[in-house]
């Protein structure tokens, strides 16, 4: 009895391993868009458990001035991420938040994220919006942690290019 608990109890330090090794990498698409009046994106990527309904920040880039902090008040224009989480933040939120980006293709950091990330079915979620512009939402769903290596991605139409998510196991 007591070799096979001891099996049970090493079986499950080797998956509790194996989870903890899982890899997310994330990239997001900012594209040159031609107007003549161009403000740079308000941008919040986030993942959201469909089970539980949880929600886990991994990036929030807005104008950040320390002078006064008016760009917070434009965050809510980035809707679905501010009814889910970004109306109960105090910003800024180390790690979290950061300034807005030129176009170009940024990866985000979701080392931490991906270790701490209990299994289940999630979505990433990744919602930009422009001052003198428009709004744009998209999805990817995924399982964590990732049986096998995964390339997901989804292709944006006006704010965002493309959205790359990589699952390793």
């Amino acid at each position: 009895m007591i070799k096979i608990l001891a099996a049970i109890s090493l079986s499950g330090v080797v998956l509790a391993s194996a989870t903890q090794a899982s890899e997310l990498a994330l990239s997001v698409e900012l594209p040159q868009i031609d107007v003549a009046e161009y403000h740079r994106p308000y941008v919040a990527a986030w993942l959201q458990n469909d089970d539980s309904g949880d929600v886990t920040n991994l990036a929030v880039w807005y104008q950040l001035d320390k002078a006064d902090d008016k760009g917070e008040q434009w965050l809510k224009d980035m809707r679905q991420w501010w009814r889910r989480s970004g109306r109960s933040l105090d910003m800024p939120v180390d790690g979290v938040t950061g300034a807005t980006q030129q176009p170009g293709v940024y990866s985000i950091d979701t080392s931490k994220v991906a270790k701490d990330l209990a299994s289940g079915n999630y979505k990433l979620y990744v919602e930009a919006a422009r001052e003198v512009g428009g709004r744009e939402l998209l999805k990817i769903p995924f399982q964590w942690p990732a049986h096998s290596a995964q390339t997901l991605e989804t292709q944006g139409h006006s704010e965002l290019g493309k959205i790359v998510l990589q699952l390793a196991p």
